[in-house]
């Protein structure tokens, strides 16, 4: 029964995060039409929202209060982060991508397409073109989902230590949601010191707040199968190309470290708080496998396509800037209430419910 009681509350966390990832993923895998640099700039430009939201989202709810637990006293608690896109980072223009001559806008005047957490409409069409400037095909961006909030879970066990040290894990063992969803893993771990335990005398008793540094790393891994075929009346531009293409999948890492200074005080069962931090965000991500591109025409005119081994490689940092944060945390016995609110290059929202034994 505990088992399965843990696997709901994992998968309820994850269950607004899955399906924006696994279609932003597979969506990435329509871009490569053209070279692998070109399909990079692309999947870049089109997952920003998702990079940076995730960012914030996995830096985000590590702490709801600058007290430290008692000695041994712990809690569990499960929450959710949902990073605000703002307006700009809902397109982009491909004319600032940096593309090859290979590919290009098929309306000169059309170079604006959603960038995932944009519009469903009004995407962009691309024309591919072969060293000789033939047209060899055309294709629509992706269209975006139409909302402009990314989600991440938050699964933490935090215990409290001696002289004011609490010690946090975030750890949600890897879930498979089967091949349309991928799967779906994170690992973390923060230290949260309370300053005021730290001095000695009866400062603790005279500062009416409580006062703390505290640090947190957290790093999502995320896998997703893709099938992308040979395309329809082409052949291969040479006889020894592989021609093995179930080896294909998404490999995405996404990691985060927030520092903060967290000030609250305590009102009977209610403790707002206000936190000065600084964070950063790194994207790791990663197209495997064997992809076949149309790349010329043959003497007879019929398309010819090259095959690619691992086209995109995505190593990039997303955020890297101060944050501040407002929220609360509401005892109520064992159980837990706690919300914020941060702002940094993306806002975004935190709130969840937890359970716990002792202050």
């Amino acid at each position: 029964m505990k088992k399965q009681l843990s696997f709901l509350l994992i998968l309820n966390g994850i269950l607004f995060a899955i399906p924006i990832i696994s279609y932003s993923q597979s969506e990435v895998s329509g871009l490569i039409k053209s070279n692998p640099a070109d399909a990079t700039k692309l999947a870049q430009a089109y997952l920003k929202p998702l990079f940076k939201g995730l960012g914030m989202g996995l830096n985000s709810g590590w702490n709801n209060t600058a007290h430290s637990k008692n000695l041994l006293r712990f809690d569990l608690r499960i929450g959710i982060s949902a990073a605000v896109v703002p307006q700009p980072d809902e397109s982009f223009d491909l004319s600032k991508l940096g593309l090859s001559n290979h590919i290009r806008p098929a309306n000169p005047s059309q170079s604006l397409t959603p960038t995932l957490s944009g519009s469903k409409d009004n995407v962009a069409r691309l024309s591919v073109y072969d060293s000789n400037n033939q047209a060899l095909e055309s294709f629509n961006m992706p269209g975006g989902t139409g909302v402009g909030l990314i989600p991440t879970p938050q699964l933490q066990g935090s215990i409290g230590l001696s002289r004011g040290i609490e010690l946090s894990v975030r750890a949600m063992p890897t879930v498979q949601m089967g091949s349309n969803f991928g799967s779906i893993g994170m690992f973390g771990a923060g230290l949260k010191v309370e300053l005021i335990p730290m001095i000695s005398g009866m400062a603790d008793k005279i500062l009416p707040l409580d006062i703390a540094l505290a640090a947190g790393y957290t790093r999502l891994s995320y896998e997703l199968p893709l099938n992308v075929s040979a395309p329809s009346n082409a052949l291969p531009s040479s006889p020894n190309q592989p021609n093995n293409f179930s080896n294909q999948r998404m490999e995405a890492q996404f990691s985060g470290i927030n520092t903060e200074l967290i000030i609250s005080k305590r009102i009977l069962l209610f403790t707002p708080f206000v936190s000065l931090g600084y964070q950063t965000a790194k994207t790791n991500a990663c197209m495997k496998g064997n992809y076949p591109i149309v790349d010329g025409l043959s003497p007879l005119g019929q398309r010819t396509y090259s095959v690619f081994s691992d086209p995109i490689t995505i190593k990039q940092t997303d955020i890297n800037g101060f944050r501040t944060t407002i929220g609360f945390q509401l005892n109520l016995a064992f159980f837990r209430i706690f919300g914020s609110y941060s702002m940094a290059e993306y806002n975004s929202f935190n709130g969840g419910i937890g359970l716990g034994l002792g202050k």
